[in-house]
């Protein structure tokens, strides 16, 4: 349960960050968060497929 109340707060936190910031840097934060997390999807697919877990 505290780490949902925790969660709910960073999220709050995050989005009145982004609702103040320039849409230039909100696009490109998030192209940027994209990007780690395709990366990271695509480094454990492989390791699955090859059988470890790193």
């Amino acid at each position: 349960m505290l780490f949902l109340v925790a969660a709910l707060l960073l999220l709050g936190v995050t989005l009145g960050t982004v609702a103040h910031a320039p849409l230039g840097f909100t696009v490109a934060a998030a192209v940027v968060i994209a990007a780690w997390l395709g990366v990271f999807a695509l480094r454990e697919r492989h390791a699955r497929r090859r059988g470890t877990s790193h």
